[in-house]
């Protein structure tokens, strides 16, 4: 409200890093409220490494305090991904399962059913692991794997979620597989592969995939693989996590399940989209005479169970920095925290110049992959 009580400001810089500064500098020097709030909404990414991410955060201090910077990761304002708090520590059957007594693997997935389509340019200089994995998907992982904070306050969230980056083991190039889509034909129409973008250069090592397995060297998660993927131009468009618990000791029911014991293991899948939904698999008997068993879902499926629409993450975050709820968006040591996992593996992937393996447009992705996950 300008010429009344107070005026406050909220600068979203949706723009190209590295103009960043300057605008910021324009805002701060000619643009600051007088009486009211500044803010200012960065969007990713927030650098390429862990030196330019430092010296953007520092740069970005030298005109705003950190209480002024709200970087933006949509995918925290995803409505599952804020209920996976509220899943896990207001519904005591889930929170004594939360360890690695009796969680196998978690499964962090994220694939889209396109490829860069003339955003190649963009993409090309930062790749899937820096676009999808170093943010979003790590982002989901300190959630789903933090401490009980001490209240609901956004730097007691922000605390634990640091404690979880920070006891992340070194990521090993051995634990990382990278893929690149080529062109394929399917139905009588040909997909392009990622190089024949106009703005993609032609000998481009850029990955549109990546899988990796990583671990959290603590107490409650010790030992426990956290495997991350995340592609372009796969089969399907979908973000989830999926929680696999341990065989159960000594099954009465194992010859039931015949010799692929695999089936018969619980599993709590949190699809963020599209067609958000709740469901665990459990074991059940099918109904006659004889002893069958099957595994089913119990489902809440939002659709069927809210009439309302859910809301955009965007609309959630934007209306967050304009009453200043911090929760869902990432403090410095954060940042920092994230891009030293993910900083040294990168630098070794791009030194090394390690080829991806290419994978079909329209694919399950490259098969190295699937050794991966079945390595853990």
């Amino acid at each position: 409200m300008q010429g009344g009580k107070a005026s406050n400001r909220l600068f979203y810089l949706s723009i190209p890093p590295n103009i960043f500064i300057d605008a910021v500098k324009c805002a701060s020097s000619s643009a600051s409220s007088g009486n009211g709030w500044t803010r200012v909404i960065v969007e990713k990414p927030f650098g390429r490494d862990s030196d330019s991410s430092a010296a953007l955060t520092k740069a970005l201090k030298q005109y705003l305090t950190e209480d002024q910077i709200f970087r933006i990761d949509h995918y925290l304002g995803k409505e599952l991904v804020e209920n996976l708090s509220v899943l896990r520590f207001s519904n005591l059957i889930f929170e004594p399962l939360w360890s690695r007594q009796y969680i196998r693997n978690v499964q962090l997935i994220f694939s889209e059913d396109f490829g860069t389509e003339g955003r190649g340019g963009y993409f090309d200089h930062y790749g899937i692991i820096r676009d999808i994995m170093q943010n979003h998907l790590l982002q989901i992982l300190a959630l789903f794997a933090m401490e009980t904070p001490v209240s609901l306050d956004a730097e007691d969230i922000r605390n634990e979620k640091v404690k979880v980056l920070r006891s992340m083991r070194p990521l090993q190039l051995e634990d990382v597989v990278i893929g690149q889509y080529k062109s394929h034909s399917k139905g009588g129409v040909t997909y392009p592969a990622y190089t024949d973008d106009k703005t993609v250069p032609k000998d481009s090592l850029t990955p549109t995939f990546a899988a990796a397995a990583l671990f959290i060297d603590n107490a409650r998660w010790d030992g426990v693989p956290f495997l991350m993927k995340a592609g372009k131009a796969l089969h399907n468009k979908r973000a989830e996590i999926r929680v696999q618990f341990r065989h159960v000791p000594g099954n009465l029911y194992n010859r039931n399940f015949g010799t692929d014991l695999d089936q018969a293991t619980n599993e709590l899948v949190i699809r963020v989209q599209p067609d958000e939904a709740i469901y665990l698999k459990i074991n059940n008997k099918v109904p006659g005479l004889g002893m069958r068993l099957d595994c089913s879902n119990l489902n809440l499926h939002y659709a069927a169970r809210y009439s309302k629409e859910i809301p955009d993450a965007y609309e959630r975050l934007l209306l967050d920095a304009i009453e200043g709820e911090r929760r869902l968006f990432i403090r410095s040591d954060e940042l920092d925290a994230a891009w030293s996992l993910f900083t040294p593996v990168l630098a070794e992937l791009e030194e090394k110049k390690i080829m991806p393996e290419y994978y079909p447009y329209g694919s399950r992705g490259p098969v190295g992959a699937h050794y991966l996950a079945a390595r853990y």
